[in-house]
Parts: C-alpha cells; sequence; structure tokens
C-alpha cells in the first residue's frame, strides 16, 4: 500500500508532475533567464498569506533542494495589522506548507489609516521598506516577491491606459535605500490562472486582499480598474490566443528608436535629439 501523501508533499509533487509544464518550467525558465539567484545568496521570501506569495516559498524550496545553485532561504511574513482571522491562515497554511515563517509586527495600517488620500502607494513602500530591513537584518542579500506573469502585463497596461505612460515591472531590481539588497520576483513568468488551478487542485485556500482599505471609495476605484484591465486581457486572449504572450513578449523588445519620447534614470528625452545628432552628422 502506497504511504499517504502530506499536504505539503501534494503540494510539491503536484508542482512537479501535473503543473511541470505550467508552473515549474516557467519558474526555472525566469529563475535562468533573468538570473535571479547566484551562489551563496541568501534569499527572504516574503509571505504576504495569499496564493502567490506561498506558492512561491514553496518552489524556492523545491529548486534550493534539487538545483545546482546552492544558497539559503528564510521565510519571512509581515504583519501589517491584520485581523487576527487573517493572522490565523497565514499560520495556519504555513504549518500545512511545513514553511518555518520568521514573522514580525509592524503598524503600516494604523499609519497609512492617516493618509488623506489613497494609501495603496504608501503602503505598498513601507511594506517593501520593511521587509527589506528585517531581511537585512537576517543577513540576507535579497528578497523574493510573488509578483507573476499576470501582474506584469496587467501594470503595463494600467500604466497605459489609466497613467499616460509605459512602464514594465521589472524581474530584479537593486534597493536604493538598502545598499547591497536586491528584490527579485521567481513567478516573473507564472500565469496567474495556473497558480489558482495548483491551490484548486491542492484544496487550499489562501487570504485573498487582507487590506483595511478596499472599502474605500478611491482604492476600491482602483481595485475596479484592474479588474477591468483583467477583462480585458481575457477578451483578447479569446480573439487571440497569443495576446496575452505577445504583450509580455513586447517588454523585451522595446523599439526605443520609434518613440518620440522616453525617460532614463528619470530624465526625459526626446526623439529630436537623435534626430538632430543624424541631421549635423550629414552636414558635416
Amino acid at each position: 500500500m502506497n504511504r499517504a501523501l502530506t499536504p505539503c508533499q501534494m503540494a510539491e509533487r503536484s508542482v512537479s508532475k501535473k503543473y511541470r509544464k505550467e508552473i515549474w518550467n516557467p519558474f526555472i525558465a525566469a529563475v535562468k533567464r533573468y538570473e535571479l539567484i547566484q551562489p551563496g545568496d541568501k534569499i527572504a521570501v516574503c509571505v504576504s498569506g495569499g496564493k502567490d506569495s506561498f506558492l512561491c516559498a514553496v518552489l524556492m524550496r523545491m529548486l534550493q533542494r534539487f538545483g545546482q545553485v546552492p544558497f539559503e532561504l528564510v521565510f519571512l511574513s509581515m504583519d501589517p495589522g491584520y485581523r487576527p482571522e487573517n493572522r490565523a491562515k497565514i499560520l495556519e497554511n504555513a504549518a500545512l506548507l511545513e514553511l518555518p515563517l520568521a514573522t514580525f509586527e509592524t503598524d503600516i495600517f494604523d499609519t497609512v489609516a492617516k493618509t488623506g488620500h489613497s494609501p495603496c502607494y504608501l503602503c505598498a513602500r513601507m511594506r517593501r521598506g520593511f521587509l527589506y530591513s528585517e531581511a537585512q537584518k537576517l543577513g540576507c542579500n535579497k528578497i523574493a516577491l510573488g509578483h507573476h506573469f499576470s501582474d506584469v502585463i496587467e501594470t503595463t497596461l494600467l500604466g497605459m491606459l489609466y497613467g499616460g505612460q509605459l512602464q514594465a515591472m521589472l524581474p530584479m531590481l537593486r534597493s536604493r535605500n538598502y545598499p547591497g539588497m536586491a528584490l527579485i520576483r521567481p513567478l516573473y513568468c507564472v500565469d496567474e490562472k495556473d497558480i489558482l488551478a495548483w491551490a484548486r487542485y491542492n484544496g487550499l485556500s489562501f487570504i485573498q486582499c487582507a487590506c483595511r482599505f478596499t472599502e474605500r471609495a478611491a482604492d476600491a476605484e482602483h481595485a475596479g480598474k484592474r479588474q477591468e484591465i483583467k477583462q480585458l486581457i481575457q477578451q483578447l486572449n479569446k480573439t487571440n490566443p497569443q495576446a496575452g504572450e505577445n504583450l509580455f513578449a513586447s517588454l523585451h523588445h522595446v523599439w526605443l528608436d520609434t518613440f518620440p519620447g522616453y525617460l532614463h534614470d528619470g530624465e526625459a528625452h526626446s526623439f529630436l535629439e537623435q534626430y538632430r545628432e543624424q541631421e549635423n552628422e550629414s552636414t558635416e
């Protein structure tokens, strides 16, 4: 008789077997393509409580066990002021998936509640700062977040349609405020629908958005816009199954020569600069 698998073993087995093509292979592709992990890294996988961060933790642990590049892991969970039931759910899932969480508390929600405007931007910046700081105290040189393929293309379209800018989400970036620290996004090539399928297949339930502020009008509007973008991409995929993939690919094939303007290191540039250079060269 076969030995019954634990929920943790089932979750890992489903990644390597049933969802190998949809999850494991894109995860490995991102790690290799963007050189996210180097020998000797000590990485804090930041577990917020949602499906994305928990899957990221499972994948990183599997990679540490089976990969050829030696690196260390810490599973880090910050409580920004969650309700007791949400915190309990995070700890329950961590135990189920056998993740030894290093937890710490902050008063981010209380602090952000005092702002008179949409708190999402401030909250995100504060969260990242606390995570960098705590990870650095633990001797880490990188933090890993659970942003995925769908986040990448949705954020790009949100910026274009509602922000009037063409801006992507990088798979890895260095911290400006915490020297020696970097952020990586190992799920960069993993589609959200496959993460959802993995969670359902394993009978796992995670907290959704545990933020206190999503009921505010401004933030509800922001959430509505993101949902609108999700639906737009779904509609595009119905008529062109490659629409999402092509959006993602376009971020890797930017032809600056065809843009009338762009920003580099915060400085605005115009196509006229190159045009005038070419004009001067032709008259010399």
